[in-house]
């Protein structure tokens, strides 16, 4: 059976769906926030609710490559803080697209993500110091932990946009780079794997996105590959303000889309 044909897409489409599929690789294993790129592709491509289905096992298969890169770095304090509040988001966001249509979703979404850059830069120019990981276990951190564990539950589960959310809150806890890469990647192959059932009970994933998805996870490797070679050149400022920057020019893209 011809994939292309069954998704009635052309030459030039299944291309855009490889790189972004090159780009998730990439994001996962370099500058985390930068797939919110890949998310507008395959929304543009696909159907806007049918992507998110499509879009899911990509994901999956660059957290994988990314555990095995940087599975020696992961804060594991921190994300079992933040999983029973990303429970609770994943939940509210499967309620939520039981009856959201895709224009409330984007906007809702691409409006939570611009508030957040804004109050992530916000934070780091007013701060004296950036706190370390370990602040999670503080009132304030652990109210910091739950917010954000929320909002990227439920961004990850409608939209597969939690990448932006959960990098913001990383670098507002004063992750270095590594350290960042590392419980990231844990954080999202977990959530992301646990998000399966709900996408296949939504009817977002079925034989049909899993065929698109064969011919389409073999482009992740490179991505991953080549980030892997990126991330070791550029240093941790630089690194901070492509984050934040991936996430307003996704944040935009769901505005404006």
């Amino acid at each position: 059976m011809n994939t292309m044909n069954l998704w009635h897409i052309t030459g030039w489409e299944f291309g855009a769906l490889a790189l972004a599929a090159l780009l998730v690789g990439f994001s996962k294993t370099a500058v985390s926030g930068a797939n919110t790129v890949s998310l507008a592709i395959f929304a543009a491509v696909l159907p806007a609710r049918a992507s998110t289905g499509v879009l899911l096992p990509i994901l999956i298969a660059g957290d994988v490559l990314a555990v095995l890169t940087y599975r020696r770095h992961a804060h594991w304090p921190t994300l079992w803080r933040l999983f029973p509040a990303v429970a609770a988001g994943v939940v509210f966001g499967t309620v939520f697209l039981v009856w959201a249509d895709d224009g409330i979703v984007r906007t809702s979404i691409g409006a939570i993500l611009l508030l957040m850059a804004g109050v992530t830069v916000w934070r780091r120019r007013t701060a004296d110091a950036a706190d370390e990981p370990d602040a999670v276990a503080t009132r304030s951190g652990r109210i910091k932990a739950r917010s954000y564990g929320i909002l990227g539950g439920f961004t990850t589960m409608v939209a597969n946009a939690g990448g932006p959310v959960m990098s913001l809150y990383l670098l507002s806890a004063g992750f270095r780079k590594l350290g960042f890469l590392g419980t990231s990647a844990f954080f999202f192959l977990i959530v992301n794997v646990s998000k399966v059932p709900f996408s296949a009970g939504l009817g977002l994933i079925d034989g049909d996105s899993l065929l698109l998805d064969a011919a389409l996870v073999a482009f992740v490797v490179p991505g991953g590959l080549f980030g892997k070679w990126a991330v070791h050149r550029i240093n941790q400022r630089l690194f901070e303000r492509l984050v934040i920057a991936a996430t307003v020019v996704g944040g935009l893209q769901l505005l404006l889309r």
